[in-house]
Formats: structure tokens, C-alpha cells, sequence
């Protein structure tokens, strides 16, 4: 069972910290590898419920990573805006 799936009376009482973000990294890891294992013996309906899972902890993670506030970008003194590779914009003139 994912360690996404919390009961909601202990949602939002949970610390997030590295070794959790390493656990999920690690089930999406094993997710992947049993998504293609799967698809690749023509057993795409068997897929479905690992691709719930792995979509579900990538979003869990894309929220940690929204409000962290020591994110990569936030801590090198960058903004989304600041920042040629996320505006797209910047350099192509």
C-alpha cells in the first residue's frame, strides 16, 4: 500500500522530510518498472491500479514541492519568472 494513502484523521499531521520523499521516489520507481513489465507482456487493464498509485504520488510530490519553501529556486535566489528555462521566453530573440 502507497504511503500516499493516509488516514484523514492523520492528514496533515505527518512531517515531511527527505527519508519520506526517498520512500515514495522509491515505490514510483518499483511502480514504473511493474507499469512496463506489465504492458510489456499485453496486460495493459492490469496496469491501471499501479498508474492510480504512481499518479497519485507524483501529484503528492509536485504539492511538497509547491510549497516547500527550500526548493531549489527559491534557495539560489530565482524566481519561475527570472528563470530562461521555466519562462521560455528568455533567450529565443
Amino acid at each position: 500500500m502507497s504511503i500516499v494513502f493516509v488516514p484523514k484523521k492523520q492528514r496533515g499531521k505527518a512531517k515531511i522530510n527527505q527519508e519520506t520523499i526517498q520512500r515514495l521516489l522509491d515505490e514510483n520507481d518499483q511502480l514504473i518498472r511493474c507499469i512496463t513489465e506489465y504492458m510489456q507482456k499485453g496486460r495493459a487493464v492490469e496496469c491501471v491500479q499501479y498508474q492510480q498509485i504512481l499518479h497519485r504520488n507524483i501529484v503528492y510530490l509536485a504539492t511538497i514541492a509547491d510549497v516547500s519553501p527550500d526548493s531549489p529556486a527559491s534557495s539560489n535566489g530565482l524566481s519561475n519568472a527570472s528563470t530562461p528555462a521555466m519562462n521560455g521566453h528568455e533567450g529565443s530573440q
